[in-house]
């Protein structure tokens, strides 16, 4: 087919035309049933495993929070959380993680130099790790230290307080200063950027996550607590899973996205078109823009981004580089599914591929962390809460509502 054609990509009802078919659902979440029965709390205690305690106790907890957020407790809804949950730490709000005390010690004599030089830069970071370094070894008492203390933790919990005192030990006690300036460590501030408890509580959510859309008021390390409570650590995870609307045809794509993030299946089905209409090789990790540290976007070009510009200059479709970047910027958005950038790509692969365009698959991203035993990878991580979710499910057949 000849490259003039696609010029018409840019045309008002060819984009609306294909906006409806590939989103046919809207905005709507991907739990909102029409006129579907519900559960009450009692019965979402009999899809929660026998082996957890307190089933009644965080079947309630389960409802509220539904209740609240206004998601409706149909079966699947409620297998869908129950089964993260369940994967997450089988139903405890403060887990025990094997080996925790051991390898935070392996992670601070390993990295703890490299770490903290990124996060503070070369220079503070450099001296901050020194100091870091003596406290562990030396503080509060020689003979009981802060490594003794770390190699004895068993929970994220006593982890994350144990950094948490280290730090604020720190800012009562020394001045870090560097060639280039200075800088005073005012415990939470400082404490907050390199505490390495990034995600917590029973559903393993994010500290960032959680700080976006906390449900009362009180400083960092009043939320911090707030997650390794049930009802806190439901009540983010929840909310983390299930408010923001996908059009996903299975829950599957759901899980990978709660691993690798938002919107992370239908990117890298995004990504996995492009590849086909490149000589290029992506990574389909879902991400198809570059991120800094922190979480912002970095200025550098993604290859997913390149080669968009690329492929559309070959096809003379009418999007500018400057819009391509912006279009990207929505890729952890529902709306990203509207851009022109999402909607040329869709309806090149067709043209190009004879194929119809695909919603998503799952992305190729690998799981590591001082809390693993070993390397994992999304797929491995939704597939066991799905077979978790088949077993909520057959549960649920026998349960009349």
């Amino acid at each position: 087919m000849k490259d003039t054609v696609f010029t018409s990509l840019m045309k008002p009802f060819s984009l609306l035309a294909l906006s409806l078919s590939l989103a046919a659902c809207g905005d709507s979440a991907w739990w909102s049933k029409d006129n579907e029965p519900t559960l009450e709390a009692e019965q979402i205690r009999k899809l929660i495993p026998n082996r957890v305690s307190e089933r009644s106790a965080w079947a309630k907890d389960i409802y509220d929070i539904s209740e609240q957020l206004g998601i409706p407790q149909t079966k699947e809804n409620m297998c869908t959380i129950i089964a993260v949950v369940d994967q997450e730490s089988n139903f405890v709000a403060d887990p025990q993680v094997y080996g925790l005390g051991e390898k935070a010690v392996k992670e601070v004599q390993d990295r703890l130099d490299e770490k903290f030089k990124d996060k503070l830069g070369e220079a503070i970071g450099g001296t901050v790790a020194g100091y870091f370094q003596d406290v562990l070894k030396n503080h509060p008492s020689p003979e009981d230290n802060y490594l003794s203390q770390m190699r004895r933790v068993k929970t994220e919990r006593e982890l994350d307080e144990l950094y948490r005192e280290i730090f604020d030990y720190m800012a009562k006690h020394y001045h870090v200063s560097a060639l280039t300036g200075a800088a005073k460590l005012f415990g939470q501030n400082i404490g907050e950027k390199l505490n390495p408890i990034t995600t917590l509580g029973s559903m393993q959510v994010h500290i960032s996550y959680a700080k976006e859309h906390k449900r009362q008021s009180g400083n960092i390390a009043e939320l911090r607590s707030d997650l390794y409570t049930q009802y806190g650590g439901l009540y983010y995870g929840i909310h983390r899973l299930m408010m923001y609307p996908a059009d996903y045809d299975q829950p599957l794509y759901r899980f990978a996205d709660y691993n690798s993030g938002m919107y992370s299946s239908r990117n890298a089905a995004f990504q996995s078109m492009l590849n086909d209409l490149t000589e290029a090789e992506l990574d389909l990790d879902g991400d198809l823009l570059l991120y800094a540290k922190d979480g912002g976007v970095r200025n550098a070009k993604s290859e997913s981004e390149r080669e968009l510009i690329a492929v559309f200059a070959k096809h003379n479709i009418l999007v500018t580089p400057r819009q391509i970047r912006a279009d990207l910027k929505k890729e952890k958005e529902k709306k990203f599914e509207d851009t022109a950038t999402y909607l040329a790509v869709t309806k090149l692969y067709k043209a190009q591929t004879g194929k119809e365009p695909f919603y998503a698959m799952m992305p190729q991203v690998v799981i590591s962390g001082p809390k693993l035993s070993r390397d994992y990878n999304t797929n491995w991580f939704a597939t066991r809460v799905n077979g978790r979710y088949k077993t909520c499910m057959q549960k649920a057949k026998n349960i009349k509502i």
